[in-house]
């Protein structure tokens, strides 16, 4: 590969210097376009953010916070944290926002660094229940540095009991209490979970990566004003780059900071921090709030088939953007219904459900939802389409050139609400 003297090493295009990467981008757009993505996890960011998280912020190093770097050269990044910060709490009603976190993992373990000390006993949602990984799991730093303990939802109604929350404070006396899940499709009642912590004497952490989005727009409750401490993500619902933010009360804002840097991080995403400025600027907007609303309706119409065609749904429906379906009483496992929706052009991911007797590798349920496709335009009509999809991809009778006509299918829907028309090949973000 050779470049004339004028080509400079700063503007040479990827496709020129690496073409092999510049193929991997290329495809990844083709696949998100011809296919339905529908990981309960997962958003398509707008056109702007990408343009924030492709800008030339990422070249600036800012440790430290807005106006108390350790670098030189900070004025215009101290611009987009601070416009970061102060949309969050316009968002959220949040006293504390630290907007540096490169992940919501991050943003956990330092919501627990501020407020504990290594052994100190925890009380979350087990994975198995529909929790995150960490909130605890063993594996995870999280698990390995503190003493957790875990509640679940009830065998008769899958929803998060209460009674056992409550008995298990009791009995435990943990420290911090958390609520948040990655696989729960039900209103968490953030108040009840205050009125436990402050009758055993414990703080009240709440993790909303997963409705960030629904909570900005006032579709789920929110936390803020019940949990000492609340996280999420900017990825999911909410639409922003992938990252993370913490919140809190102003009296533990100076320990969150510092758990932030130096306790777990260096030098910030300036550019990454941008992209949450613009999404937290999106996010107060009629669109976002419309679009937000819309998600939930669209998994209340993706339920009310999958109900209709005899698929059992974790509680038996949903409240928010996700469903979990339950094919233990099927001879499918999770990772036979993953297959089956990826022939049909439908992405999700297998998922254990409550007392699953399959192992994590396996499983015996299916996440799925909505928060992509509604972004990408769909409505509770088409979501109604997709859930036919879904239903017949998952029917014990489907063979080859059945699949064959449920992709066609999901292309078809695809073609209707094109993605990124502005992007060229894949990777030129077209100012």
């Amino acid at each position: 590969m050779s470049f004339t003297a004028d080509e400079s090493y700063l503007s040479r295009d990827i496709a020129d210097v690496d073409p092999v990467v510049a193929e991997i981008l290329g495809d990844e757009l083709a696949r998100q376009s011809e296919t339905l993505e529908m990981i309960a996890s997962e958003n398509f960011t707008s056109h702007a953010i990408l343009q924030a998280v492709g800008s030339v912020l990422t070249n600036k190093y800012a440790e430290g916070l807005p106006g108390k770097r350790y670098y030189g050269g900070c004025e215009v990044v101290d611009r987009a944290e601070e416009l970061a910060i102060a949309r969050a709490k316009e968002v959220f009603g949040a006293d504390h926002v630290n907007v540096q976190p490169h992940s919501g993992s991050t943003a956990n373990e330092a919501a627990y660094r501020a407020v504990l000390t290594p052994g100190d006993r925890v009380l979350a949602m087990g994975l198995a229940h529909g929790g995150h990984l960490s909130h605890g799991l063993k594996v995870n730093v999280s698990g390995s540095t503190y003493e957790f303990h875990h509640y679940g939802v009830a065998r008769e109604d899958h929803r998060i009991d209460m009674d056992q929350v409550r008995d298990m404070a009791r009995e435990v006396r943990p420290t911090l209490i958390v609520a948040g899940a990655s696989a729960y499709p039900r209103i968490i009642d953030f108040a009840a979970f205050r009125e436990i912590a402050d009758e055993v004497g414990a703080l009240f952490m709440a993790d909303i990566a997963h409705i960030a989005g629904l909570v900005a727009a006032g579709v789920h409750p929110t936390p803020v004003g019940h949990a000492q401490i609340v996280t999420t993500t900017t990825h999911k619902t909410l639409g922003g780059p992938r990252a993370g933010i913490a919140m809190c009360d102003a009296d533990i804002g100076r320990d969150l900071d510092r758990a932030v840097f130096p306790g777990l991080q260096g030098g910030p995403l300036m550019h990454v921090i941008a992209a949450k400025a613009v999404a937290l600027g999106m996010a107060q907007t009629d669109e976002f709030i419309e679009r937000q609303q819309r998600t939930v309706t669209n998994c209340a119409a993706l339920a009310e088939v999958l109900g209709a065609r005899d698929i059992d749904l974790v509680s038996g429906g949903t409240d928010n953007h996700l469903v979990l379906v339950d094919l233990s009483a099927t001879e499918l496992t999770g990772v036979d219904g993953e297959e089956r929706l990826d022939r049909a052009g439908i992405t999700v991911n297998k998922n254990g459900v409550p007392f699953d007797e399959r192992p994590p590798t396996v499983t015996s349920g299916l996440r799925i939802g909505t928060a992509a496709l509604t972004t990408r335009g769909l409505g509770n009509d088409d979501m109604r389409e997709v859930a036919e999809i879904i239903a017949d991809a998952l029917a014990p009778d489907a063979e080859d050139a059945e699949f064959t006509r449920l992709r066609a299918r999901s292309a078809a829907i695809g073609e209707r609400f094109p993605l990124y028309p502005r992007l060229s090949a894949g990777f030129a973000i077209q100012a």
